[in-house]
């Protein structure tokens, strides 16, 4: 039995109730098996084992009390992951959904796409089981008051810097930021996605799609000789991913004509121009209407219930949650001619899913690497945020392209060195071996 399948053996035994965790790690593990088997190093002081169990977990209680003077309780979470090369660094998720398997799975993904980088940032993740929706601004603010009450025991500018994700933008980053310089009496770098004027980054909103795209064009650029220019890109989602990516993707010359929500997908065959996606940003971010708007605005075509890949295209970025793209969306995509899949969410395919991809000879560039962007602004905000200045829109853009295309390198790198023949492999690789590496050197960490 070889090493990498003791270690996940294992895993599945201690975590039989962690499916997404689970799936993340195997996806993980079975990537990077070749490459461990002949370099025994990390057998030998089982980097493996030591990696997949996250460094601290901690969980607790979060009372509040709503607009009606009752009181309600929450569960919140901080998984700490891996510290190796910086502080932990990861962002914080108010969903109905936030249980411990999703967050262990978003923090063991966040280890390496944050090694990716280049910056010196662990990986963790957080997050409660509250829902945002539908409450009032004075009861956001109590939850994120209370949620950080507990949370700022744990974490600091020199330890863990949390950031937004999914139901934690601007507003509730703003409420857990000032009950963080209360109860420490200091204005510290101590979360990424702060407002401009107290600290926060520009670009940081764009992060995410801007470099999702960077890196799509970096993969048509290597193995194609090519551009997005002209291209058809199918988008999942609507949200900040989703909607920056169409936005670069626009300025760079393609032609989006998908993009989703929860009700259903719109297909604009005429393509989504920059007037169009304005009023998308609009509908979204004002009074959260559903995306089949713009189909009665527009007179295109709104396909309800369904995700958009179907839709014939050159490059899809599945932009919306994890596994949303199965393996008979796989196929779907390479019948109608996709030659590219990029992921701007967190594992939106199914294992299954890039087995197909890879094996039809689509390029596929896993989200470790295609969305990393976003970590890597908040990263720059944390460099910003410790130097006490701001960068213009134009310097953190440029810094942006740049770690994008670092990461790409470094994929290609591994590709060149014979390690692996996809980016999944070298993604994976690229990242274990600065993480381990580092664990190396300090000994028994």
């Amino acid at each position: 039995m070889s090493y990498t399948y003791t270690i996940f053996k294992q895993v599945k035994s201690k975590n039989s109730h962690e499916p997404e965790f689970i799936q993340a790690v195997e996806e993980f593990i079975t990537s990077i098996d070749s490459f461990v088997d002949k370099n025994s190093i990390y057998s030998k002081l089982n980097i493996l084992g030591r990696i997949v169990e996250p460094e601290r977990i901690i969980v607790f209680r979060v009372p509040w009390i709503d607009d009606n003077g009752h009181f309600q309780i929450n569960r919140g979470f901080r998984v700490q992951y891996n510290s190796a090369i910086g502080p932990y660094k990861g962002g914080l998720r108010f969903h109905p959904s936030v249980n411990l398997s999703i967050l262990k799975f978003l923090g063991f993904e966040q280890i390496f796409k944050n090694a990716l980088t280049g910056l010196p940032m662990g990986g963790g993740k957080g997050g409660a089981d509250f829902d945002p929706k539908g409450k009032s601004d004075n009861e956001v603010m109590r939850f994120c008051q209370s949620f950080m009450t507990e949370l700022s025991k744990h974490i600091g500018p020199n330890l863990d810097v949390p950031a937004g994700d999914i139901g934690v933008g601007a507003r509730e980053i703003g409420y857990m930021f000032g009950q963080y310089k209360r109860i420490k009496n200091e204005f510290t770098g101590v979360l990424t996605g702060k407002g401009h004027d107290w600290g926060g980054s520009l670009i940081r909103p764009e992060a995410t799609g801007f470099g999702l795209v960077y890196f799509v064009e970096e993969m048509f650029n290597y193995n194609l000789d090519s551009s997005i220019k002209g291209k058809k890109i199918a988008i999942s989602g609507s949200g900040n991913v989703a909607q920056y990516a169409c936005a670069k993707a626009i300025e760079l010359g393609a032609k989006v004509i998908t993009l989703s929500d929860s009700s259903g997908y719109i297909y604009d065959k005429e393509g989504i121009d920059s007037d169009k996606l304005k009023y998308i940003m609009e509908l979204k971010n004002i009074n959260r209407l559903r995306i089949s708007e713009y189909a009665k605005k527009y007179n295109c075509q709104f396909v309800k219930n369904k995700t958009p890949w179907s839709v014939a295209c050159d490059v899809a970025l599945p932009c919306a949650t994890q596994n949303e793209l199965m393996e008979s969306d796989a196929k779907e995509l390479i019948k109608n001619g996709c030659v590219a899949v990029a992921e701007g969410a967190n594992m939106p395919c199914t294992n299954h899913a890039v087995d197909i991809l890879l094996e039809n000879k689509v390029l596929f560039a896993p989200g470790k690497a295609a969305n990393a962007g976003g970590v890597a602004v908040s990263g720059l905000e944390m460099s910003q945020n410790s130097l006490r200045l701001n960068w213009s829109r134009e310097e953190v853009d440029s810094k942006l392209k740049s770690i994008m295309h670092k990461i790409h390198q470094d994929c290609i790198n591994e590709i060149r060195n014979k390690e692996c023949d996809n980016y999944v492999e070298a993604a994976n690789i690229a990242g274990f071996k600065k993480i381990a590496n580092s664990m190396i050197e300090q000994g028994l960490v």
